[in-house]
């Protein structure tokens, strides 16, 4: 039953020629959508270039999420913050190993062109310091900064020796405490699933790089298979692929590009959505701000929360997130048990 449950019925096979479809974005303008992917199963080695409103996507993963407007449990700064008041303990050592891994986090580095030692490089939602630690293998420790609402994960980061280097500071993602054109490289990995507004996130992004410089956005992807889909719009953000190039290219960022990652273990199975799933980069090609403007914060953290009702949505959400724990174990077993080359 339970194999049935996480199953489902969409198994897509791809082409490597590819297949191209039409269909309307959230706005009712036309996209064209073409597959060109080179496959290396069961390796999972997949690398999907996007240009101006093109966007490399199987039909399967064409489904409507919950709008990122509404937001989810934990999609809110202070119910996140409590979540990682606990999540902070084991993070490290329970997260990382079934969702992101030093291989992933090197190949999702890898679009954001870390290959110089002086570029100054902020690192947003850098919790624990695991993807710092990716970053200060090619750029110096000093000029790094890492930046979390979380002081608990924040202290993790401050433990480990590769970062002692690295300025370390509590901040928002929505609101960043840098000045315009200050960096070369923006990264942040696992932090967008919790902004109340991702396309503000994005916009700070694009405002604190200098020109030419290039943002990194690691983050999950929206699944497909329903059981799946219900845990993630009761957590938290899980952004389509499409709604990824969308804000990045509101936001001014140009030469936008996913390159889909996963554990190995999956053998390319992405249905039941990924905590990391995908690394987005853009290009900011002029200086200044963002062209795009935004009104008023979708959630003003000043304002009072009323006890009961925080409570009931931090249980809800992290109930819900016991799914996504319990996912990678499963796929994991069924890596063991299916023979190679079968899909899983």
């Amino acid at each position: 039953m339970v194999s049935l449950m996480l199953n489902g019925v969409n198994n897509v096979a791809l082409s490597p020629k590819g297949l191209g479809f039409k269909r309307s974005d959230m706005h009712g303008r036309n996209l064209n959508l073409n597959v060109n992917v080179n496959l290396s199963f069961p390796q999972m080695r997949k690398s999907y270039e996007f240009r101006s409103k093109t966007l490399v996507v199987p039909k399967c993963s064409v489904v409507v999420p919950r709008p990122a407007s509404q937001p989810r449990f934990i999609q809110h700064k202070k119910e996140a913050f409590w979540f990682y008041r606990f999540l902070s303990i084991v993070y490290d050592h329970v997260i990382n190993p079934g969702h992101w891994t030093e291989d992933m986090r090197d190949e999702a580095l890898e679009p954001a062109d870390l290959d110089d030692r002086d570029a100054v490089v902020v690192d947003v939602g850098g919790g624990t310091g695991f993807t710092t630690l990716g970053i200060v293998k090619n750029v110096d420790a000093k000029n790094v900064t890492i930046l979390d609402q979380s002081p608990h994960q924040l202290a993790k980061a401050k433990e480990k020796e590769g970062l002692k280097e690295c300025r370390i500071i509590e901040g928002d993602a929505e609101d960043l405490p840098f000045e315009t054109d200050y960096a070369d490289r923006y990264v942040s990995a696992g932090s967008i699933e919790y902004w109340p507004d991702p396309q503000r996130g994005i916009k700070e992004a694009y405002r604190v790089l200098k020109k030419g410089g290039k943002a990194c956005l690691i983050g999950p992807v929206y699944p497909t298979f329903w059981l799946s889909r219900f845990f993630a719009d009761v957590w938290m953000l899980f952004p389509t692929e499409e709604e990824y190039i969308d804000w990045f290219e509101k936001a001014g960022f140009k030469d936008v590009q996913i390159k889909r990652i996963g554990p190995k273990w999956y053998r390319g199975v992405r249905r039941h959505g990924l905590i990391m799933g995908c690394s987005v980069t853009g290009v900011k090609t002029d200086s200044g701000d963002s062209p795009l403007q935004l009104g008023p914060k979708v959630e003003d953290v000043e304002k009072p929360v009323n006890p009961f009702l925080f409570l009931v949505r931090f249980l809800l959400g992290a109930t819900a997130g016991i799914y996504y724990v319990l996912v990678p174990v499963y796929m994991w077993l069924k890596d063991q048990i299916v023979p190679k080359g079968q899909p899983i």
